[in-house]
């Protein structure tokens, strides 16, 4: 079973991870305050994916959100403690070869008050909609169109 290549970025409240594998159909994913677990094919060559990752501390599942994209899946993890950044997203100290900074959405901690990102950030998980209680998934079904 293959790693996803993961990314990540975050502001004082929340935390981006993206699974960059495309064309998933019927994703496991598990959620819970310390760890989020994926497991899934796709990409061209219909590869089986697997990842586990525990956070360094921890979100909030019932306020998280993700998205189930044709290129990706993305999520948007509320913290449960807003305030300082995290010095890194996963518990593990070491460095993990498939773990990445999306630095298209990173913003620098000193740079909050900047503003024009709020309203993209807010239209973002707008867009993610709830989770929906895990279990199905219901709502993810419009894609017939790609």
């Amino acid at each position: 079973m293959a790693t996803p290549s993961v990314s990540w970025a975050q502001r004082p409240k929340l935390v981006f991870v993206t699974i960059n594998v495309s064309d998933v159909v019927n994703p496991e994913i598990t959620l819970d305050k310390e760890k989020l677990h994926f497991k899934g094919v796709g990409g061209p060559d219909k590869k089986a994916y697997e990842v586990s990752m525990k956070f360094f501390k921890e979100i909030d599942p019932d306020k998280s959100k993700y998205a189930v994209r044709p290129r990706c899946i993305e999520f948007a993890l509320e913290k449960v403690e807003e305030g300082p950044y995290w010095d890194r997203l996963l518990d593990e100290k070491t460095k993990q070869h498939w773990l990445k900074v999306d630095f298209s959405k990173w913003k620098d901690e000193d740079s909050e008050d900047e503003g024009g990102d709020g309203d993209d950030l807010a239209q973002m998980m707008q867009s993610m909609g709830g989770m929906g209680g895990m279990g199905g998934m219901g709502g993810m079904g419009g894609m017939g169109g790609m």
